[in-house]
């Protein structure tokens, strides 16, 4: 059976272990074993043993261990994606494994900085720039470019954009289980 690295911000929910499962259910209902970060046991060997090193090197593993993943890009504290589940992403790329992912929120990157950022139209350039004169991607992407680009290169289908309701932004699955049936049929075709 393959095995799927769930990311994303989902591990800060206060009922993160119960949205795990769900997810680590809906994977066993497509033929996947769901690995979900909060699996992991960390236990100090030592006082001095830092907590969040133990959990980097834990999911560092269950990365390796893990054939492909499935990453949630949903928005986190502002208008991109988690930057832990960001890295993850590119682990995942960098390893040579597949990624597929989903984001919560349909509307693309720069619409969401333009909603909370005044932004000015630089027409010397054709750029679009922030307050601080920096430019801003308007690819139509779900999140920088690198991201976006990692997915559909890694996992053969861009980020899977499901608009949820706004009380459901963190624990709607829709775009989760679009990326389990999309991770189905990429490994049933002949490699």
């Amino acid at each position: 059976m393959l095995t799927v690295y769930l990311a994303g911000p989902e591990v800060f929910l206060p009922d993160a272990i119960e949205v795990g499962e769900r997810k680590k259910r809906l994977c066993s209902a497509y033929g996947f074993e769901g690995i979900f970060p909060l699996d992991n046991e960390i236990v100090p060997k030592a006082s001095s043993e830092r907590i969040d090193r133990l959990i980097y090197r834990a999911n560092e593993a269950m990365i390796r261990r893990a054939h492909f993943g499935i990453c949630n890009l949903t928005p986190f504290r502002g208008v991109s994606a988690d930057p832990g589940t960001v890295f993850e992403v590119g682990m995942l790329a960098g390893l040579g494994k597949r990624v597929f992912a989903y984001t919560n929120v349909a509307p693309d990157y720069f619409d969401r900085t333009k909603r909370t950022e005044a932004l000015a139209f630089d027409s010397g350039q054709k750029l679009w720039r922030d307050t601080h004169g920096m430019t801003v991607e308007d690819f139509g992407n779900a999140d920088n470019l690198m991201i976006d680009w990692a997915v559909a290169e890694r996992g053969g289908y861009p980020i899977v954009r499901h608009d949820a309701r706004p009380m459901e932004i963190d624990r709607d699955l829709t775009g989760f289980e679009r990326c389990l049936r999309l991770a189905a049929e990429a490994f049933a075709r002949p490699a």
